[in-house]
């Protein structure tokens, strides 16, 4: 389940994909437009940018700013960084592989083949859907019938 700090994340990314290219945004904004608590948000936009993701500048003129175009950010990429793995389970895990102290047979494991077919679900639809998508689908009615796989 994607977390609060996820949300806000997501949220938060989207309100910058939606400035005028060239332009930034203050923390407080952010946090005001998208009903976010300000410290929560600061520990966030921190992530995102040590992820690359975003680019900051202190003093007037200052704030946050995509550090790469909307296209170029993968939903997924943005999920991981703040909520970590996928995978609903450590087991089906790609990134963050832990064998299960109960399980018998790992090959045979329905459970753990089971966990890995919804993380390559997730990742499929995360993975191929852009910040650019995300913004795109937000202003179209039947925005839940555009991307499909």
């Amino acid at each position: 389940m994607l977390t609060n700090k996820g949300k806000y994340g997501l949220k938060a990314m989207l309100f910058l994909a939606r400035l005028e290219p060239g332009s930034s945004a203050m923390g407080q904004e952010i946090a005001t437009a998208n009903n976010i608590p300000k410290k929560f948000l600061d520990a966030i936009l921190l992530e995102l940018r040590n992820a690359g993701m975003l680019r900051s500048k202190k003093g007037p003129g200052g704030g946050y700013a995509l550090a790469k175009t909307p296209r170029d950010i993968r939903i997924g990429h943005i999920i991981r960084v703040l909520d970590g793995p996928l995978a609903p389970l450590s087991c089906a895990s790609k990134s963050a592989y832990v064998p299960c102290e109960d399980c018998e047979d790992l090959a045979t494991c329905s459970v753990r083949i089971t966990m890995s077919k919804v993380r390559d679900a997730m990742s499929d639809i995360l993975d191929g859907m852009s910040l650019h998508d995300m913004v795109i689908f937000s202003h179209a009615p039947d925005a839940d019938l555009m991307y499909s796989i």
